[in-house]
């Protein structure tokens, strides 16, 4: 791992911050105490995050909620944090959500439907982003197509439907990266196909936001969501959805609250209005506790920068890779830089994958049981002692089967 650039204080990214390897271990206590290669499934969080968390705690303890408008202060904060993290000008566009389930759902019961609607999507997408539009075809007679991605060119069929004259879908609701696979589509040449064809772009983005540089903007996406507990470093039941500038009004509402009106806060409202904004999507009490470590977590992560975070996990990738191949691992995952993230899956011909994965577990070597093998994910931060001495508990366990 390039150790070139930092993670930060909890309190001030933008300062002399940290520009050394040391600091980055600092930030990341975990690397000392197991190896842990399971950022797609759920992340260690980093110091700054802790922290950040334990001065609310101390806060609402010391004076209870006398600090509330500077709490809303950090919600907003976050919008526009995370704004930047999927490369929107508008942080209106962002709604704060408890995970990629809600804000998929408010997508599939926030559109009009008529019978023979044409929805789109992979055949190995997470149950998340295939149980919600399943739901549609049971109440509204739409139709779902699930398409191949292959390894050599994952986006040939799903292009090839997006372009259907006869298909001629409605939306399309594909990952970024497969969670098993590891599989990256290229989400510039789906967004501009969409577009050309006035088809609706729906993307979950919880295996590639924080692990690369995403573009809501420029790749023409409509919907995108995620949770924040995997790459973007942060705790389980706070997320993010996207929505376009232009749908946000057109998309029903199903969910009503104080919060979610023009004019949150003032309750002497009688007449009131949906927010403008994305806003009108989260209708009740944020929970500022997970705000306030997920704001910590993407301020990181936007200080490194995504592109020297992208790097970082490709050198892993490519390590992991290497290390893997010469113990005879067949991989699973893309073999073309272009065509990964951070995911790398991997079998041993004769050996049982469940059997493998729990033995890693018992030594300490934390992974995932995937798509047909062991998944590895490291992130940025993930050291090459880390890496080293996962391969050597593989080397063991391999070495005892023989």
């Amino acid at each position: 791992m390039s150790p070139n650039f930092m993670p930060i204080s909890s309190n001030n990214t933008s300062k002399e911050s940290l520009n050394s390897a040391k600091s980055i271990a600092n930030q990341f206590p975990v690397n000392q105490q197991c190896f842990y290669l399971n950022h797609a499934a759920v992340a260690p969080w980093p110091r700054c995050t802790s922290e950040a968390v334990q001065k609310f705690a101390e806060e609402n303890c010391q004076t209870g909620a006398q600090g509330y408008l500077t709490w809303l202060k950090k919600e907003q904060q976050l919008r526009t944090k995370l704004a930047k993290l999927v490369g929107s000008d508008n942080q209106d566009c962002v709604a704060l959500v408890k995970n990629t389930s809600e804000a998929l759902s408010f997508v599939a019961y926030g559109l009009d439907w008529q019978a023979g609607d044409v929805i789109v999507i992979s055949d190995d997408e997470f149950p998340s982003n295939r149980i919600v539009w399943e739901s549609l075809a049971q109440k509204f007679g739409v139709i779902i197509q699930q398409i191949h991605i292959s390894a050599e060119n994952p986006e040939v069929e799903i292009l090839e439907a997006i372009n259907s004259l006869t298909l001629k879908p409605k939306l399309i609701s594909v990952s970024a990266v497969q969670y098993a696979s590891g599989i990256k589509l290229d989400l510039a040449k789906l967004g501009n196909a969409c577009k050309k064809n006035n088809v609706l772009f729906c993307v979950d983005a919880i295996q590639a936001v924080g692990a690369m540089e995403f573009k809501c903007d420029e790749w023409h996406i409509d919907f995108a969501m995620a949770d924040g507990h995997k790459w973007m470093l942060g705790p389980e039941g706070l997320g993010f959805f996207f929505v376009k500038q232009q749908h946000i009004k057109k998309l029903n509402l199903y969910q009503y609250g104080w919060h979610m009106i023009k004019g949150a806060g003032d309750f002497s409202i009688k007449d009131w209005q949906p927010a403008d904004t994305a806003q009108r999507f989260e209708c009740g009490s944020p929970n500022m506790l997970a705000g306030y470590a997920l704001e910590a977590s993407t301020d990181l992560l936007l200080t490194v920068g995504l592109n020297n975070v992208a790097d970082a996990i490709e050198d892993n990738y490519a390590y992991l890779q290497l290390q893997l191949q010469a113990l005879g691992a067949q991989i699973l995952s893309p073999l073309k830089r272009h065509q990964r993230a951070g995911i790398i899956t991997f079998k041993f011909e004769g050996i049982d994958s469940g059997w493998l994965y729990q033995q890693l577990m018992n030594n300490d070597v934390v992974c995932a049981n995937r798509g047909g093998g062991v998944r590895f994910s490291p992130h940025f931060h993930t050291t090459k002692e880390c890496m080293e001495g996962a391969i050597n508990v593989l080397k063991s366990l391999l070495a005892s089967r023989q």
